[in-house]
């Protein structure tokens, strides 16, 4: 099998537009019946850099249709596989698309890029939704090969490559555009993506310039991590044979019979050391859409509050955010409790910050809810993330011991968030302005939402916005319309605490709130449309 990859020259010149489109037909032209597969670059519908969206589609807009002829003239003059990238208008949006055509010329399958970088994301405006819902690879089976698919910034999520190999592909496609690393750096990505997925790489990009050891290094790479070819800057095309069947085997251990590479890797597999989550991730707290409806302290209705089967059931249900309030203990220990004093929650009593973990541990914290939860132990913030860290945004409530928070406190907390990487899905509700500013200067990744104070009942958004603060937390009936217009127009996001009636809660959304704290949350959330 033979494939041809195609390097076109690539500027930052809107006037080389049509000189390098031009080149990038001939080339395709020049294919014939000795190729099975033609590979093209990222973005081949836009020649040249360009600045913003306008821009973008007006070059998409006047090469996409010839494009697109050319490769299936090609697909059909040559019986070959034609793999081309470029924008596609999908139902939700414009989206960064690898088309597949097969031998008759028609297009057969869509690749959408998993990764999109800020460019895509925030200047161009691509539809990025569909890259916040778990999926499996994308994986077309033409004439018995079976393709996998990577654009470009893809080829960065090492993590990625384990997932691809469990579909056993055969050859791997790459289109790219990326325009800053070094050839060896590419290189070594290429090398390593064949060799963790035993399949062979075929990657097409563009090149500045020939001179260049930046951008460029359309290659092709075996599954053993062989590179058979490089074009490196060179401006052109180059046709490299192989046969896609031919698999790289290892030996897999020390006297064990050979295996490919990923088969010996998967034997010893050990993901909840590093995947925290998984499949049951959900997005981060500011890609999250709203309204939200916030279990209060957990699902308390139907389990003591802050605790895991309270944790558990509203995530169960379908929470977006849960609540919960930190403490620490005598010992420096974080855990969860919403009260300072135990006697109400448990069979102890005194405060909470005065005892030892090992002393909370001898308490009962269920027992007095209903016997049927009997035996309840307090929760440590680490159990909390440990079980459901990106699971539900978290809106923890961190609770102060005295006039202002101790500093070895605040960063145990915030050293648990990010052992268990989970600082965009949590927020932290605090009351007093100088915690406030503690811990958004040693933690400036986490949000922070203003929480009440009673001796400024109507200060909390001009708090907020002096503070630097990403949320508030309104405390009833402390709020107004004025109040939410004002917190919106600083693109502050306003929680209301709180509701358990359905027809109050649906007038809260009505009035700008995006977030709805309550402690039943089944009720409350078939209240408000999402």
């Amino acid at each position: 099998m033979k494939a041809c990859i195609i390097q076109p020259p690539y500027s930052q010149n809107l006037s080389d537009a049509d000189q390098f489109f031009e080149w990038k037909i001939d080339q395709i032209e020049k294919c014939d019946r000795s190729v099975d597969i033609i590979v093209l670059p990222e973005y081949s519908d836009v020649p040249v850099a360009t600045k913003d969206m306008p821009e973008t589609l007006e070059l998409h807009n006047r090469y996409m249709p010839r494009l697109m002829e050319a490769c299936a003239a090609a697909a059909k003059r040559c019986s070959a596989h034609v793999f081309v990238n470029a924008l596609s208008l999908e139902e939700t949006g414009w989206r960064n698309t690898t088309y597949c055509l097969d031998k008759t010329g028609e297009v057969v399958g869509k690749y959408f890029k998993k990764h999109l970088p800020p460019l895509e994301k925030d200047v161009l405006g691509l539809d990025s939704d569909y890259t916040m819902r778990p999926s499996e690879p994308y994986v077309l089976e033409l004439d018995g090969i079976r393709y996998g698919f990577l654009t470009c910034y893809d080829f960065y999520f090492y993590e990625a490559f384990a997932r691809i190999a469990r579909e056993k592909v055969d050859v791997i496609i790459g289109c790219s555009l990326q325009r800053s690393d070094s050839h060896d750096a590419i290189e070594t990505m290429c090398r390593f993506l064949a060799y963790n997925t035993n399949a062979y790489v075929l990657r097409s990009s563009v090149s500045f310039d020939e001179a260049s050891t930046v951008c460029g290094a359309s290659m092709a790479v075996s599954p053993e991590g062989k590179v058979l070819c490089n074009l490196k800057g060179r401006f052109g095309a180059e046709v490299v044979e192989f046969d896609p069947a031919k698999k790289y085997l290892k030996p897999a251990g020390f006297g064990n019979p050979d295996a490919p590479h990923h088969e010996y890797i998967e034997y010893g597999r050990m993901p909840w050391q590093y995947r925290p989550a998984g499949p049951a991730m959900i997005r981060g707290d500011k890609e999250l859409p709203y309204p939200r409806v916030c279990s209060h302290r957990g699902f308390n209705t139907i389990a003591p509050e802050n605790s895991m089967p309270a944790f558990g059931a509203a995530i169960a249900m379908g929470a977006e955010e849960i609540e919960f309030d930190l403490w620490p203990t005598l010992d420096g220990e974080i855990v969860s409790c919403h009260d300072a004093t135990l006697d109400r929650v448990s069979t102890g009593s005194g405060k909470i910050y005065e005892k030892t973990l090992a002393e909370l541990l001898e308490y009962d914290f269920g027992v007095k809810y209903s016997e049927r939860f009997a035996g309840l132990k307090v929760v440590r913030f680490e159990d909390i993330l440990q079980k459901f860290a990106r699971q539900v945004i978290m809106n923890v409530h961190v609770k102060p011991t005295g006039p202002n928070y101790d500093p070895g406190h605040m960063k145990t907390i915030v050293d648990l968030v990010r052992k268990y990487d989970a600082q965009k899905h949590v927020y932290f509700m605090i009351e007093v302005d100088e915690d406030i500013k503690l811990f958004k200067e040693y933690a400036p990744e986490i949000a922070v939402c203003v929480g009440h104070d009673f001796n400024r009942n109507w200060a909390i958004v001009d708090r907020a916005i002096a503070l630097g603060a990403e949320k508030v937390q309104f405390f009833k009936p402390y709020y107004n319309a004025e109040m939410i217009a004002k917190a919106k127009e600083h693109g502050i996001i306003c929680n209301i605490f709180w509701s358990e009636e359905p027809e109050e809660a649906a007038n809260f959304v009505k009035m700008g709130m995006d977030t709805v704290l309550t402690n039943d949350y089944n009720l409350i959330s078939n209240a408000i449309p999402r």
